[in-house]
């Protein structure tokens, strides 16, 4: 039975690129999962951290992601993840859906404490989620118009160079 309160297909994508932001930030691989709770009608994603073979949990909030029916978002981190074995993980936060009023997302840090109530899914994630890029922005991305014709030093290929020489 799916529950009332499910991810759309433009939330899953973002929550599946802020995971990959993630693991390209942390240099770790992060791995987003989607869990159903049926029995109480949402659903939530967890972000965690799989942990190394032998490496020490002691310290570590620790959660078991994975296993039959996973719904494993982005890239997971780089890693084959089969979706029918369960992995040891390090729980980083959650985002829960919620049916309140004015209230669709619940995010929930590393200790398992709500931490913020919104409507919009951007304002509980980590990094500003925008849509690709238009071509248009690709071309001048700081604003610059990136024309040095004024510099003196300017070499034939956008280098500058300094009294010795030396490239910047």
């Amino acid at each position: 039975m799916t529950p009332p309160l499910t991810f759309t297909d433009t939330e899953a994508g973002l929550l599946g690129r802020t995971a990959d932001a993630l693991s390209a930030y942390m240099g770790k691989p992060v791995i987003a999962e989607i869990i159903a709770e049926a029995e109480e009608g949402f659903e939530w994603v967890l972000f965690a951290v799989p942990l190394a073979p032998g490496e020490d949990a002691a310290e570590r909030r620790v959660v078991q992601a994975g296993g039959p029916g996973a719904r494993f978002l982005g890239s997971r981190g780089g890693l084959a993840l089969e979706d029918d074995q369960p992995l040891e993980c390090e729980f980083l936060w959650a985002i829960q859906l919620c049916g309140l009023e004015g209230v669709r997302f619940i995010k929930v840090d590393g200790d398992g404490e709500e931490v913020a109530w919104t409507d919009t899914l951007a304002d509980v994630l980590p990094f500003a989620m925008d849509e690709a890029p238009s071509a248009a922005d690709d071309d001048d991305e700081d604003g610059d118009d990136d024309d040095h014709a004024d510099d003196e030093d300017d070499d034939e290929d956008g280098w500058d160079e300094d009294d010795d020489g030396v490239r910047h």
